[in-house]
């Protein structure tokens, strides 16, 4: 199939199927995440809950996603995924049945939460480092990581606005029951994908041998270490807006569901143009340059959101953090996935999304705590404080980064 380069990773028929099923299944996860929000906050009046809530969802990508990848580089992609897309739907299809009785808690949207969390603890290494069996190779890959991120962003800007209407038209309980539903896009893409068989990790290998492996790789390189480092600072200092924008939609701009719809949508759409960014250009070059200046616009916009009280500047103030905070997580996963060994994709994968999705909870516990104390507004602008000042040490050590990644470039015919 002839595409423009722009488009290359739609070449392979496998990433074709991934792509409608994953995405439809993305904007059902929000349209979940919004009512679980929306239902806490009713339930409690409680911005330290709806920071719990958060935790709850993703401190299992911290503390599980490196011991889980072990085995993810050991069994076959699409069968880890199958396992962990089938757990989710049933997790969602009880939640709509408790809502649906009445019988809701905000103990049990926590609980949830948690549950979900535990299942995308292996269901994101799982996925990011299935891509490369999807695409067939290396050369596609980039182009198909971006298109990913392109999927959950995408998500996000139309799902919190779908959610907030269904929210507010039908009531909560079908979030979840639409959730449910798009689970089976995913399921039957997945079903459907021809994929040649690859190798695996050794088995034979000890278990904490394994498991370092992956560490030393991403921490005993200065460009990944970095990379790394500056992400999960921005991660821990940015994603909590989302576990607090119930608070501002209902208390500095006097809305609802579709207002708070609207806010996070904001934020998907900036972290969405990021992601098509990505996808357009026809090189990692230049992605550890983007990086610092990605999160001085994250930390920035969330900066002035923070002082805003009005509801039309805050919408640019949101798309500005959502961009620079993709841009940060987007080029580093592009420049992890593009320059590690095969045998340690799953495992570096996790490390990556320790850095990015494990850090958020411990931010949103962070801010909830905050808040209770100083206020949502001071709490986040706090965050965008700590992530500029990242980003100036990054830079401070750009010049040896650069010199570090050249050999790595030149070994893989990036550069000349």
């Amino acid at each position: 199939m002839t595409l423009p380069h722009g488009l290359r990773a739609f070449r392979h028929r496998s990433f074709r199927l991934f792509f409608f099923g994953q995405g439809t299944s993305q904007i059902g996860t929000w349209l979940q995440l919004i009512a679980t929000s929306w239902l806490v906050y009713q339930l409690s009046g409680s911005a330290f809950l709806l920071g719990l809530a958060a935790f709850a969802l993703q401190i299992p990508f911290l503390v599980l996603s490196p011991v889980a990848a072990v085995w993810i580089d050991r069994l076959p992609k699409r069968r880890v995924l199958l396992v962990t897309q089938s757990v989710a739907l049933a997790q969602s299809l009880t939640m709509f049945a408790l809502v649906l009785a009445g019988h809701i808690a905000p103990w049990h949207l926590i609980a949830g939460n948690f549950l979900l969390g535990l299942v995308n603890a292996f269901d994101g290494p799982g996925r990011q480092s299935f891509l490369i069996e999807m695409v067939e190779g290396k050369a596609d890959l980039p182009n198909a990581i971006a298109f990913q991120s392109i999927i959950m962003n995408g998500a996000r800007f139309i799902g919190p606005m779908i959610g907030g209407a269904v929210i507010a038209s039908l009531g909560a309980q079908w979030g979840f029951g639409l959730n449910a539903a798009s689970y089976f896009a995913v399921i039957a893409a997945l079903l459907a994908m021809r994929i040649q068989p690859r190798a695996h990790a050794a088995k034979s290998e000890p278990w904490l041998t394994q498991f370092m492996a992956g560490f030393r790789w991403a921490f005993g390189f200065l460009p990944t270490r970095c990379a790394l480092l500056l992400l999960a600072i921005t991660s821990l200092s940015i994603n909590p807006y989302l576990s607090l924008m119930p608070w501002f939609a209902q208390e500095i701009y006097a809305g609802d569901s579709r207002t708070l719809g609207w806010l996070i949508a904001a934020g998907g759409c900036g972290a969405m143009s990021g992601m098509l960014y990505l996808a357009l250009r026809t090189s990692v070059r230049g992605l550890l340059t983007v990086l610092p200046l990605a999160t001085i616009a994250a930390g920035g916009g969330l900066i002035a959101f923070s002082f805003c009280r009005t509801l039309w500047l805050a919408y640019p103030c949101l798309f500005i953090s959502g961009l620079g905070l993709m841009l940060t997580a987007g080029s580093t996963n592009t420049l992890l996935q593009t320059i590690v060994e095969d045998r340690l994709r799953a495992r570096v994968a996790a490390i990556y999304i320790m850095g990015f999705l494990g850090m958020a909870p411990v931010g949103a516990l962070i801010a909830g705590s905050l808040a209770e104390h100083i206020g949502p507004p001071m709490a986040l602008a706090s965050g965008g404080a700590l992530a500029l000042g990242s980003a100036l040490v990054y830079l401070r050590f750009l010049p040896a980064i650069r010199v570090a990644i050249r050999p790595v470039y030149q070994r893989l015919g990036i550069l000349p």
